[in-house]
């Protein structure tokens, strides 16, 4: 398949859309891209500015930036397909009932502490997504200009270029990384459990505070494992595809079918899953909901 080359257009979108073996997904792909790049623009002219920083939680960070990235996205989605669904942390964020139809998911900055103290590992995170299953993913690291791409079926690519999961196959010879719930204070036991437990079972594990990153990275090979729990849907829906069609793998922490609804993640590169699941499966915090 080949596409349509568009006056202007960024090649890094044009050379991932012509990797879409659906046209059609191809086309939504390049809407979500298109929309990414132009909200890094906007967190990029604001990352050095005072920021207005509001809590949603003790330690749930909202600044002026995810406000306005969030509000550029939509604008773009919408003008792309009306027709399709929103769920958007910052103003569509309500999912009581699983979606059922076509949706976009969206984290128009996922690491707003790491933004607001001028830390810069954040990104925007954009999934197309029919119910509970991915079929578009992008993430967009703007102070890296880093922009990853995922289509179902097709692969994934970072900055246009083919990217794939490590080959490390021994947990021992792994570098992992792990993200600490909002809510840290009621879940500080079993965290700090699993961390024990696998920080002495591994090279060394990163906790950088930026989950679709953190995953967007494990699917181009800089890490091999990845876990969290209490993530919501935008911080995963868009990575997770990404880690799939590099190669990877994403389960609960018994090993069960993951969906970005579920309260817990364990994504690897395959090769390591079945010891990480191994380590983690006695804190898993679904066994109810299975």
């Amino acid at each position: 398949m080949t596409s349509v080359l568009i006056s202007g257009e960024d090649e890094r979108i044009t050379l991932c859309v012509s990797g879409c073996k659906d046209a059609a997904l191809g086309e939504l792909l390049r809407c979500a891209a298109r929309a990414a790049l132009a909200a890094g623009r906007v967190l990029r002219s604001l990352y050095d500015q005072p920021h207005r920083i509001t809590h949603k939680g003790a330690i749930d960070l909202v600044t002026e930036a995810d406000v306005a990235a969030e509000e550029t996205v939509l604008a773009m989605l919408r003008k792309a397909d009306g027709e399709i669904g929103f769920l958007a942390e910052e103003s569509h964020s309500s999912y009581e009932n699983l979606p059922q139809g076509p949706v976009w998911v969206i984290d128009p900055l996922d690491g707003t502490t790491n933004f607001a103290h001028g830390f810069p590992f954040f990104a925007v995170s954009i999934a197309y997504a029919e119910g509970t299953r991915s079929k578009v993913g992008v993430v967009y690291a703007p102070m890296q200009d880093e922009l990853f791409c995922a289509c179902q079926g097709s692969g994934a690519w970072l900055n246009g270029r083919r990217i794939q999961v490590s080959g490390v196959s021994s947990l021992q010879d792994s570098l992992l990384a792990t993200g600490f719930p909002y809510a840290i204070e009621e879940e500080v036991a079993g965290v700090m459990a699993a961390l024990t437990r696998l920080v002495t079972r591994c090279q060394g594990v990163r906790r950088a505070g930026a989950a679709a990153l953190d995953l967007a990275w494990l699917a181009c090979g800089r890490t091999e494992g990845f876990w969290e729990i209490n993530l919501k849907p935008w911080d995963t829906a868009a990575a997770m595809l990404l880690v799939s069609e590099a190669g990877g793998r994403l389960t609960t922490y018994e090993g069960k079918g993951y969906t970005p609804y579920l309260s817990e993640v364990v994504a690897s590169n395959g090769k390591i899953h079945a010891e990480l699941i191994g380590q983690l499966a006695d804190f898993s915090t679904v066994k109810s909901e299975e």
